[in-house]
């Protein structure tokens, strides 16, 4: 999936292919159909200052983030100061480490794998860098198995998704479901894992009321300014950007089967040390309360992760 205007959720994209696909894997064994590859070859060009005693000795480390993706990372207009709840949990681990956080901002590939190709193990064909912890991973046990460059560590959050409407368009007591986008129309971003389970709902009955558009914040523009019914995607977005009378529920989702998800950082396999850093200045800011509150300071429930 690629950005027009602004970040796309490139790991809705991947998770979609779990979410819609049957599972055949052992519950209790999830990477027992993974046969593996060949390991990559020239993939190491790039390992200066990736170390955990390397990064201390020069005081900062480098995250990746999504850019255009708020409320998770944006840069603020004018000021182009680095913003969003992944920015604040970053700033987190660099300063349990006693480091200074630096922030690469980089756009979507094809897919999370693309990504994390790009980002943490061998950079991009031309141009780019290697990040020491990439945010905003998306935690799969099957997945994890097919990338093996990566360690996927940190989980810090969860994500899910919801349904966005104006309480002037429903009565009450009948907040929409899928089922009503038979006849009201309902804003979703492209190409986003909403958009995939609603353009297959129901043999396709509401794919003729589906609005699609560039970013999630796009699509709830277009529910502010009452040119929609509602909206549909991840929950923080849809609370980050609801107006006062804007209702956002979770209601059952017909066979839907990944709504809901969790979120870590991926860290390249060579460096376990520093992976193993990370995840406990997260534990210790998810144990006493600092990732909550960062997510109540940008107006999102915070969903604890899976860990």
């Amino acid at each position: 999936m690629t950005p027009v205007t602004s970040f796309t959720a490139p790991l809705l994209l991947a998770l979609a292919a779990v979410a819609f696909a049957p599972s055949q894997v052992a519950a209790n064994d999830p990477c027992a159909d993974y046969v593996p590859q060949p390991k990559p070859q020239n993939a190491s060009r790039d390992i200066v200052g990736q170390e955990l005693d390397e990064i201390i000795d020069r005081g900062w480390m480098e995250f990746a983030v999504y850019e255009d993706y708020p409320p998770y990372s944006w840069r603020e207009a004018g000021t182009r100061k680095a913003k969003g709840i992944d920015i604040e949990i970053a700033k987190l681990i660099a300063a349990d480490l006693g480091v200074e956080p630096r922030f690469s901002f980089v756009a979507a590939g094809e897919n999370l794998e693309a990504d994390l190709r790009f980002n943490l193990w061998r950079g991009a064909l031309i141009g780019g860098r290697i990040a020491n912890v990439m945010m905003r991973v998306p935690y799969d046990s099957a997945f994890k198995c097919r990338v093996e460059q990566v360690v996927f560590t940190g989980q810090y959050g969860g994500e899910s998704i919801a349904i966005a409407y104006d309480d002037a368009h429903y009565d009450e007591d009948e907040a929409p479901t899928p089922a009503y986008f038979r006849f009201d129309t309902v804003a979703v971003e492209n190409d986003s894992i909403a958009d995939f389970y609603l353009s297959s709902f129901a043999g396709g009955q509401v794919t003729g009321n589906v609005r699609r558009y560039p970013s999630m914040e796009a699509a709830m523009d277009a529910l502010n300014a009452n040119e929609v019914n509602a909206a549909m995607g991840p929950l923080s977005q849809l609370e980050f950007h609801a107006e006062d009378d804007t209702i956002v529920h979770q209601p059952p989702l017909a066979g839907f089967a990944k709504s809901s998800w969790t979120l870590g950082v991926g860290v390249n396999f060579r460096y376990r040390p520093l992976s193993y850093a990370v995840d406990d200045a997260i534990w210790a800011a998810l144990d006493d309360g600092r990732i909550q509150a960062i997510h109540d300071d940008f107006g999102v429930s915070f969903q604890p992760p899976e860990r």
